[in-house]
């Protein structure tokens, strides 16, 4: 825990949503830790059919492991570990959370001074903060503004948690609107997250906006080389993990079929 050098954002939960929201927030410059719990329940998917461009589907698991691959590489960091409680210490006009975290180690103590909940289905550590809970039987979900606010200022949610259809792109687009939400909201400069070919703005005499880049050739054939290194790589050979399905179906913890 540094109290004297909260967090930026902490991400509460590691699936498409909160990758998602990451790599956004990471993008933007804002320091930004995501807590996982476990595995994304997207995984058990076996193909992922209606994902924007992979027009013959992608597998499950390999999508997700390009989504923490590019939270990674946009500068977002990630513990491993649950969320079980959340306290609110800061004010309206200046926000500060302490999320208590359990580890493989044990408890650590975290200090953030804005949050993303991202984290389907768990929403329990959410219950002391003030956000408004909606439960429907055995679910819970957060109750948001039109672009991921909750009711507590500097708490926002995006994803399934906040009751959108139950559809990965859907998932990604609310993670992002919640994110460019909060980028806007931490007053930290941004425009559009854009990569532009060298003189796109300087040669109509305008300044490149905050978030923006412009890169020469160079630049821009070795960003498209790197590009197609990593999915090559990603690519390459079939998944490693074995295919999940729901854990109530198999007689292993995780819920893993046989090959």
């Amino acid at each position: 825990m540094d109290e004297t050098n909260p967090r930026d954002v902490l991400v509460v939960g590691g699936g498409v949503a909160g990758r998602t929201a990451a790599t956004f927030l990471a993008r933007a410059g804002l320091d930004t830790l995501v807590v996982n719990a476990g595995e994304s329940i997207v995984r058990r998917n076996a193909h992922l059919e209606n994902v924007p461009g992979f027009p013959a589907g992608v597998d499950s698991r390999l999508f997700t492991d390009l989504l923490a691959e590019q939270a990674t590489r946009a500068g977002a960091e990630t513990l491993g570990g649950r969320v079980v409680g959340l306290d609110v210490l800061g004010s309206d006009d200046d926000p500060l959370f302490r999320a208590t975290v359990e580890t493989e180690d044990g408890r650590d103590e975290i200090d953030a001074t804005r949050v993303v909940a991202a984290s389907w289905s768990d929403a329990s550590y959410l219950e002391e903060t003030g956000a408004e809970l909606r439960r429907a039987g055995s679910k819970t979900y957060v109750e948001v503004d039109e672009l991921g606010r909750t009711a507590v200022p500097g708490l926002y949610a995006a994803g399934r948690l906040t009751e959108i259809y139950h559809q990965t792109v859907v998932a990604a687009g609310d993670a992002a609107e919640t994110a460019i939400t909060l980028i806007h909201d931490s007053e930290t400069p941004f425009y559009n997250d854009w990569v532009a070919p060298e003189g796109y703005f300087t040669d109509r005499g305008r300044e490149v906006p905050p978030a923006c880049e412009e890169i020469d050739a160079d630049e821009w054939n070795r960003r498209q080389a790197e590009s197609r290194e990593v999915m090559q790589e990603f690519f390459g050979e079939p998944h490693p993990e074995q295919q999940r399905t729901h854990p109530s179906l198999v007689d292993d913890e995780l819920g893993r079929l046989d090959q």
